[in-house]
């Protein structure tokens, strides 16, 4: 370093694991894309991401499982940059540095936590909002699960995921179990099978909305609702996916699992369990079964 100069410190945002608790598909609209209801929380899992200020856009991914990454031009990290760029003048940039340590293509977002820990990164840079509707456009623009990613909290989201409705959810100890398989969203859309326009819930149950717990509700009260939902992209996913079934089923039968099911488009699935020390004997255990699992014991919220 040049005597005199002092090096910028990086700016550090975290990319938390979203688990998606309940996920209802209410339609595929005319332009293809998917209405959804979903219950999202947030695990205490996360990729790492830090900005050390610079004159240009780079990124380098390190962690166990930066080999997953792909090609940096691919990354949504890298995209969200890119089109932030395109809409405020003079953005300031750097480089990226990705510890990845969320498996992908797994059904708890860490793409798109990645990419909305970039936006809150650029935000802080430049001196924007996050409210800022240039970064709600390019977070709605880069996927459906960017702008919950965004706010970084538990939502009841719908529609294409734009809309966010903020839920109070106490801590709830879980254990997420990837089997290290990737699932494609497309695919498990595509295997679900709906036409362009077409409803999968009658009208009735669209207007019929479940009214969430309010705050200060127990974990029994939650878990209760949650079991009366599901995830309907578990079913495509698992036929995809058999391996799913298998993870569901550890879970299933680990010692004080209250409620267990997939996340997402899978093939991460998760369980809920009364206090800590049972979800953590749980991953103990299925760790020990299945060393070539992904899993962490930890909560939600």
């Amino acid at each position: 370093m040049i005597e005199g100069l002092v090096a910028m410190p990086g700016l550090i945002e975290e990319g938390r694991a979203k688990v998606n608790l309940t996920l209802r598909v209410v339609g595929r609209r005319v332009d293809g894309y998917h209405d959804l209801e979903s219950v999202v929380a947030f695990a205490d899992c996360a990729d790492r991401l830090t900005l050390t200020p610079g004159p240009t856009l780079a990124l380098k991914t390190t962690g166990p499982l930066a080999g997953d990454c792909g090609e940096t031009a691919d990354n949504l990290v890298f995209k969200a940059a890119q089109l932030l760029g395109e809409r405020v003048p003079d953005l300031k940039l750097g480089e990226f540095t990705l510890d990845k340590v969320l498996p992908v293509a797994a059904g708890i977002g860490g793409g798109s936590a990645d990419a909305a820990a970039a936006l809150r990164l650029l935000a802080r840079a430049n001196g924007l909002a996050n409210d800022d509707p240039r970064l709600i456009e390019v977070a709605t623009l880069i996927g459906a699960d960017v702008p919950v990613c965004l706010a970084s909290r538990a939502c009841d989201m719908t529609g294409v995921g734009e809309t966010l409705l903020p839920l109070s959810l106490p801590i709830i100890p879980c254990v997420l179990v990837n089997p290290r398989v990737p699932v494609a969203t497309r695919d498990v859309f595509a295997a679900l099978g709906l036409r362009n326009g077409e409803l999968l819930v009658g009208f009735a149950d669209v207007l019929q909305a479940t009214a969430w717990p309010e705050e200060g509700a127990s974990i029994e009260d939650w878990v209760e609702l949650l079991a009366a939902n599901s995830n309907d992209l578990e079913a495509p996913a698992m036929r995809l996916q058999p391996v799913i079934g298998e993870v569901l089923a550890a879970l299933n039968a680990t010692n004080g699992a209250w409620l267990a099911r997939m996340s997402g488009s899978g093939a991460t699935c998760f369980a809920i369990f009364e206090n800590t020390p049972e979800a953590q004997r749980a991953a103990q255990k299925i760790q020990l079964d299945h060393p070539q699992w992904w899993v962490h014991a930890g909560v939600l919220s």
